[in-house]
């Protein structure tokens, strides 16, 4: 069942496909989104991915415009093409595949033929007049001082792109006073305030528990502020911040607003802020540039002047200039300096580059300015994010080989890769098909990569081959991000899917994909042993948890290959190049833990909505999950009883009662009254018993009132299911019982309320002498009454025979939170908003807290499109062999900024034993299982190095402090043995090395550092 949001008119934004876009981008500007329509003149490879992109977004509407003809190179870059298309016009050809995309983003093809080279507007003006945005692709400059003359004027948006080999340009005019709604699309700070000052230039000081993370300029509310007037919603109350320090930052004046008494919230508010574009012809002599490498500051005037000389040279001789040709070259740098202006000095070495790439078309490029684009198109239409002002330029030329083609080995033939072998030549060309490659993973990133692949041709030739593996299927929500997947491959195995999709695109590719439908970890290690490894050139990540991608990088590390490292974060992405024995490897460096809540605060004195959904998604566990799981365990396990006993753990035994026993619903109306109780024990009765241990007027040994700060007073709920929060929570919990139990479930609130309505509670009664935890640091031990073996034993009598109840099991629930019809993210919301009204904190709906009870990562096609564009640049680099670090580039990006950052990657750290240096891509090896005395007198001989300790994985095989006789035992076994024996476990068959940690000493006695060593035993 989809959940929907309505949106202007009869729109309707589908929930369930475009959930991780809608953590980036929002209702607001999705809103915008799905009433926009946008026009794309200009179908290569760069507007197919522009176009492609936009559909997944979820626009309107998509209208193409591309009346030339299908060329066999255009299939190099132009995914949506086939050879069967040849001959054909681009937009007609492009049109179905493109509209498959999307069922809720219509595509057509723009009616009729226009000459946009006339000055005359009227001719073609009122084509463009219903469109939200128009978009130039490849377009001469001519075109688009045209249509930017008219779109300007009318208030439509306009972008213009275009690539040339290793080069990209694009330029936005979004018109006068256009709103940005929020520049950078970070989530607004909020805090907790204690003291507000009266004054002239007051003073806010907040909880010293977490720095307020303001600067200055930022904008911030308050809410929930006791004595001063100063709470306010929106922009309106908004006051300009100055910070002062990590907990303080002042407000400007508070005079007449009253003396602050207690409480109080601030809220970092985004202002609007208002962007006057200049259009295109002004903007060419007056330009503004967003850097995209700080490194090459200085060729974007080369890069300025040199893309409008390019349209200029195909204007005068009705073609670019052909690749590595001298002659051209030449004539472009003279046209390039006719335009500048004087005293503009512009680097002829870039300028002759360009001109050897005009020809060129290359699918990375084109997946790195597509992706930037359609962003910017994205923004033009919500306001969403700060838009690119105004030009862009961006070139990779250090991924051009180290040995550069000639100009015979660039010559156009008509084939299908010439785009890339006009930048490359045919050398270098043979060389990427015949690479191998595995792939980790077929999601987002690993579609985007695939298709990369498929059109520069990547494993083609003879010796080339791709392995994949990804053990998951394909969801729903996979489609707005994973584009070769579509509707009718929902339940199928992504590998197997992006396998089918990619063949397609690229016939070559056909039987070149070998599958795998595993996980990678030390399971799987049987399957991607050392053959396997020894059989790939390159290893590329395309995974979304850390743990996988740490272990495939120790797997890199061991068998020293390359590995390109990929990741997103709604606009943010990351590239990182891991160079055997050049750079230091992923796991080098790591991020800082996640950020965890105190279990008290979740259990006891939650003040955030965030703290609520994690008591809810607890209590999810704690009722729907392990209850079933543990009395599974008792009809399963013979000795439950009695490890029970043995422990003195009656909690067990009692859960088992609980729910086998004393709960065991017989209908579905005995589970509605068990969700019931459920909510008055958690709603009403736990919180009067909080409230009976620490009353609200409690006052701490400093005297100050004991709940304030962060400490909310909590007030018990009192039941009524006209409340649809109350009632949602008893909908779901009953649900969820009667699933655990194999009974079917309800919906009709008619049922309830009939049910409901015959239920009576006792009144509770609170207990004296419960203690409550205040810090996670300082436990409370409340007292029980002791359990005999008698009270054990009365517990297990009652319970049924394990026999009596052969076969039947309960159903636990494993959290799934994207089927909106199996009532966890229902109960898990509901849970947490009863919370939140015990607690006075602001419910949140469905979506948001399916967001931080799922741990979803935000994820939008347009940044992993970016991405995959800038890994196979490197990807480039590894192919030619190149083991200058200086000519790498790690990569951060910010489409929402937009902000580009690159740099070299770290250099390997080094280590030393005596004279030698080594680092973690050493290692000794030992092409002999040597018996452990061998081995140290091995070390000692050859190395000088003493061997105090010796060990491998967990098994410690060797100390000088070990018993003399075990040691003298150990000495003559082979190492194979030894490990064998130690270990308890025989060497797995497909092992052929053993790696081994050692702890050594020098001729000094001094303990020195040493890599691992690797002993051949097979």
């Amino acid at each position: 069942m989809a959940t929907e949001m309505q949106v202007d008119g009869d729109e309707k934004v589908d929930e369930s496909l475009y959930s991780r876009q809608l953590y980036v981008l929002g209702h607001e500007a999705m809103k915008r989104m799905a009433a926009s329509h946008v026009l794309i003149l200009g179908l290569p490879g760069l507007g197919v991915e522009i176009a492609k992109n936009v559909c997944l977004a979820g626009v309107k509407s998509v209208t193409i415009s591309d009346p030339t003809l299908v060329t066999l190179p255009d299939l190099g870059t132009q995914f949506f093409l086939r050879p069967e298309d040849v001959g054909k016009r681009r937009d007609e050809s492009t049109r179905p595949r493109l509209a498959e995309l999307n069922t809720y983003t219509p595509v057509g093809v723009l009616e009729g033929s226009w000459d946009w080279d006339s000055l005359d507007s009227t001719a073609w003006g009122a084509q463009l007049d219903k469109f939200t945005v128009v978009v130039l692709v490849d377009l001469p400059l001519q075109v688009q001082l045209n249509i930017n003359a008219y779109t300007h004027q009318k208030g439509i948006k306009f972008i213009s792109t275009s690539t040339y080999g290793l080069f990209g340009s694009a330029f936005c005019d979004f018109g006068s006073q256009f709103p940005v709604v929020d520049q950078t699309g970070e989530t607004p700070l909020t805090g907790m305030v204690v003291e507000i000052e009266e004054a002239e230039e007051a003073l806010v000081t907040c909880l010293d528990e977490t720095r307020h993370g303001l600067e200055d300029g930022d904008f911030v509310r308050f809410s929930e502020v006791e004595g001063m007037n100063i709470n306010s919603d929106g922009v309106e109350g908004a006051r300009k911040v100055t910070v002062k320090g990590p907990y303080t930052f002042t407000i400007g004046d508070t005079r007449g607003l009253g003396l602050y008494k207690k409480g109080g919230w601030f809220h970092q508010v985004k202002m609007p802020k208002l962007l006057d574009f200049k259009p295109l012809a002004e903007s060419l002599t007056s330009p503004e540039y967003l850097i995209t490498d700080f490194a090459k500051f200085d060729r974007l005037t080369t890069l300025h002047i040199g893309f409008q000389a390019l349209s200029h040279f195909l204007s005068t001789h009705n073609r670019l200039p052909l690749p590595r040709n001298p002659t051209d070259a030449a004539t472009f740098i003279a046209l390039a300096k006719t335009l500048a202006v004087a005293g503009e000095e512009l680097d002829e070495k870039i300028l002759t580059e360009l001109s050897y790439q005009a020809m060129g078309d290359l699918a990375p490029t084109n997946a790195v300015i597509g992706g930037f684009v359609a962003q910017e198109v994205l923004k033009a239409i919500s306001g969403k994010f700060g838009p690119l002002f105004q030009h862009l330029y961006f070139d990779a030329l250090e991924a051009l080989p180290s040995t550069l083609p000639t100009e015979e080995e660039t010559r156009p033939t008509g084939a299908r890769y010439q785009g890339q072998i006009a930048v490359f030549g045919t050398k270098f060309h043979e060389k990427i098909t015949n690479n191998t490659q595995f792939l980790v993973g077929a999601g987002a990133i690993g579609c985007e990569m695939l298709k990369n692949w498929a059109m520069m041709g990547l494993a083609t030739g003879p010796r080339g081959k791709v392995f994949v593996t990804d053990l998951d299927t394909i969801e729903k929500s996979n489609l707005n991000r994973q584009f070769l997947f579509r509707s009718g491959d929902v339940g199928s195995f992504k590998a197997e899917a992006g396998r089918r999709a990619v063949g397609e695109m690229n016939e070559a590719l056909k039987g070149k994909i070998e599958v795998f439908k595993v996980a990678v970890g030390p399971d799987t290690e049987a399957t991607f042993n050392d053959a396997f490894f020894d059989s790939i050139d390159v290893v590329t990540n395309a995974l979304d948890n850390v743990a996988a991608r740490q272990y495939m990088d120790q797997r890199c590390v061991y068998y020293e290959k390359p590995l390109l490292e990929s990741g997103t974060l709604g606009t943010k992405a990351n590239v990182q190049v891991v160079l055997p024995h050049v750079t230091e490897s992923y796991s080098s460096s790591q991020d800082p833990p996640e950020k965890s809540h105190p279990s008290c605060t979740i259990k006891n004195f939650p003040n955030q909505i965030e703290h609520t959904i994690a008591w809810g998604k607890e209590k999810f566990e704690e009722l729907f999950t392990k209850p079933a799981e543990v009395v599974n365990s008792y009809l399963t396990q013979a000795n439950f009883i009695e490890a029970a006993k043995t422990s003195g753990e009656t909690s067990q035994l009692l859960k088992v009662k609980s729910f086998l026993v004393d709960d065991k619903p017989l209908g579905f109306d005995e589970c509605i009254v068990w969700a019931r109780k459920v909510f008055e024990t958690e709603y009403s009765n736990e919180i009067k018993q909080l409230l009976y241990s620490l009353p609200k007027d409690l006052v701490t040994k400093e005297g100050q009132p004991f709940w304030s700060g962060p400490k909310r007073a909590p007030d018990p709920l009192v039941f009524d299911y006209t409340n649809p929060t109350h009632l949602d929570f008893v909908i779901a919990a009953a649900n969820l019982h009667a699933f655990n139990y194999g009974l079917k479930g309800e919906t009709d609130t008619t049922v309830f309320r009939k049910t409901l309505d015959t239920i009576s509670l006792p009144a509770f009664t609170p207990k004296a002498g419960i203690a409550v935890q205040i810090k996670d640091d300082e436990p409370v031990a409340n007292s029980a009454p002791a359990t005999d073996e008698e009270d054990l034993a009365t517990v297990a009598a009652s319970l049924p025979a394990p026999s009596s109840l052969a076969g039947y099991r309960m159903v636990p629930c494993e959290f799934e939170k994207d089927d909106d019809t199996n009532f966890h993210m229902a109960f898990i919301t509901a849970a947490s908003n009863l919370r939140a009204l015990n607690y006075g904190i602001t419910i949140a709906d469905q979506h948001h807290t399916k967001q931080i009870a799922g741990k979803i990562i935000p994820a939008i096609a347009t940044t992993t499109c970016l991405a995959t564009g800038l890994v196979c640049l490197e990807l480039y680099k590894i192919i030619d062999g190149k083991t200058d670090i200086e000519q790498y580039k790690n990569g951060f990006v910010n489409l929402a900024l937009p902000f580009f950052g690159f740099s070299e990657p770290i250099a390997m750290a080094k280590n030393k034993y005596y004279d030698t240096e080594w680092t973690i891509w050493d290692r000794f090896f030992i092409e002999k299982d040597l018996t452990l005395e061998e081995l140290i007198k091995y070390m000692k001989d050859k190395y000088k190095l003493e061997i105090t300790m010796l060990s491998s994985g967990v098994s410690m095989l060797y100390s000088g402090f070990m018993p003399k006789k075990k040691v003298e035992e150990r000495l003559k076994m082979p190492l194979s043995v030894l490990v064998e024996t130690v270990s308890k476990k025989p060497i797995a068959p497909h092992t052929k090395d053993i790696v081994f940690e050692m702890m050594v000493n020098d001729e000094d006695g001094e303990d020195v550092e040493v890599p691992y060593l690797k002993v051949r035993v097979r």
